[in-house]
């Protein structure tokens, strides 16, 4: 079973039958013969991550076990108040937010950029034949081209294809700029939580778990946009809302393999051993346990309300410039999900 694997062969692509464009805009991955989507740089990273998992598998260990389904807490709007809205030509909250998500999208090019620690320096065990030992070999840079795309050779990655299907659904120029808040990370600034281990492996760690639940955030984000924009008769033209909501398929196609390579980073280093900053070892399980039910506990406790507090006096306002406003917003908070509306 192979497990060494090259940067040149994680990024590799599969023959593509056809290319991926859109709106004469040329997207990553591409169809096969069959005109099924295939993500980009899958043709051997999926076989890597396969014979991956099979081997943590067979040493006794599992991917990292968390999904989705642990995001609770409430959504501001959530999709029944996004089609109300849109039903009464207030398309501006759909617009930011599918704007954002492609700039949000956009920052994870920095995968690619950025020189991440190196996990042999704190991993007792030799990781070479691991996923988490070619974090910096491939798969991050993969992730990152993912995200932000290759601008250099005019090929959109994920933040092209949320513009893409935005501007199918709403025209462009309809609605000014928006930008995305500083950071949708838990706030780490000046805080140790792994103090165990040296800083810059505490940050790595750190830094695949937000990004898990980033991740997981994002599909069910991607989800309800899908529905809404399959929602009969609310775009002028269903056909095209309908490609919108296919090109969103493709993204979330391509994050599966995101989501499945994260889990399978942490279930491996989950099973191994840190060199502490004593100069002593620590079974890296207890410390990826404890800071992630922090994470879980911000991200379904903490994070939910606050921004549904931030995003419902923005729609209010909107609404109420109408001259029906009143009788608008009673009925938008009448579909609120419960908690997220002020003073609820």
């Amino acid at each position: 079973m192979k497990l060494l694997y090259s940067k040149e062969e994680l990024n590799s692509n599969h023959p593509f039958a056809t290319p991926h464009v859109v709106a004469g805009r040329r997207m990553h991955g591409g169809f096969d013969t069959k005109g099924v989507y295939v993500p980009p740089r899958s043709s051997l990273r999926n076989q890597a991550l396969a014979n991956w998992q099979r081997q943590l598998g067979a040493a006794g260990g599992a991917l990292f076990a968390a999904d989705a389904s642990l995001l609770t807490g409430p959504r501001m709007p959530n999709v029944e108040q996004q089609r109300l809205l849109i039903r009464n030509g207030l398309t501006r909250p759909f617009w930011n937010g599918l704007t954002i998500t492609g700039k949000i999208e956009a920052r994870g090019r920095i995968l690619a950029e950025m020189q991440f620690p190196d996990l042999r320096h704190v991993v007792v065990e030799n990781i070479d034949e691991m996923a988490i030992g070619h974090l910096g070999g491939g798969l991050l840079y993969a992730h990152g081209i993912d995200e932000g795309g290759e601008p250099d050779r005019g090929i959109g990655g994920h933040d092209e294809m949320w513009f893409v299907a935005r501007d199918l659904v709403i025209p462009p120029g309809t609605h000014s700029d928006v930008e995305p808040p500083a950071t949708i990370s838990r706030p780490e600034v000046g805080k140790r939580w792994m103090p165990q281990i040296a800083q810059p492996f505490e940050g790595m760690l750190s830094f695949l778990m937000n990004l898990l639940m980033i991740e997981f955030r994002a599909e069910i984000g991607f989800a309800n946009t899908q529905a809404i924009l399959r929602t009969p008769g609310l775009f002028p033209d269903q056909a095209v809302a309908e490609e919108a909501a296919e090109i969103i398929g493709r993204i979330r196609t391509d994050e599966e393999i995101h989501v499945s390579s994260l889990r399978l980073y942490l279930g491996e280093l989950r099973r191994l051993n840190l060199k502490t900053v004593d100069r002593g070892t620590t079974p890296a399980a207890p410390l990826i346990d404890a800071f992630w039910a922090g994470l879980v506990q911000w991200a379904v406790d903490e994070q939910p309300v606050l921004a549904a507090y931030a995003a419902y006096e923005p729609i209010r306002e909107q609404i109420l410039e109408r001259a029906d406003g009143e009788a608008l917003l009673a009925e938008f908070n009448r579909l609120a999900d419960a908690g997220a509306i002020p003073g609820d």
